[in-house]
């Protein structure tokens, strides 16, 4: 279970990959691209056959960053997120938060065997500030049943 000075730890952190960005933009991680984005954050897209999403530059791997990133937000399927959490082993990123759905537990046994801090089952936009309304509303149901990290 994910804590809740994890989840703010990474949200601190000023410079941000987002693995899960489509070149369609119809994708959950294209809405937290540009959410993150908008909330201030340096956002970097990362999609192996992308140059470029939602008009940025896009990168072909965690890799080719133009900047050291404090997290990566992985938005693709279960199965492909322990390659993601090893590419982001292997150029020193050291949180990574597995949005609900990407989680996996091959992913999550290799963070805590490797010294990275990891969010899994939760939705960034519930706690990425200023939160929009459906989200406050999302963070708020799950106050009350118990699910919110503390």
């Amino acid at each position: 279970m994910t804590d809740k000075q994890t989840v703010d730890k990474f949200l601190a952190q000023p410079a941000l990959a987002v693995v899960g960005v489509s070149r369609s933009g119809k994708k959950f991680g294209n809405a937290a691209y540009k959410e993150l984005k908008a909330k201030g954050y340096r956002v970097y897209p990362v999609h192996p056959q992308a140059d470029a999403i939602e008009g940025d530059k896009c990168y072909k791997k965690l890799g080719d960053l133009p900047e050291a990133v404090g997290g990566v937000l992985t938005v693709v399927p279960p199965q492909q997120t322990e390659h993601v959490v090893r590419d982001a082993a292997s150029v020193g990123i050291k949180r990574v938060w597995m949005q609900q759905g990407a989680e996996s537990q091959e992913a999550i046994r290799f963070c805590e065997e490797n010294g990275i801090a990891h969010v899994e089952g939760l939705c960034i936009l519930m706690f990425a500030q200023p939160t929009a309304l459906p989200h406050k509303l999302h963070r708020f149901i799950w106050g009350l049943i118990g699910k919110l990290p503390k």
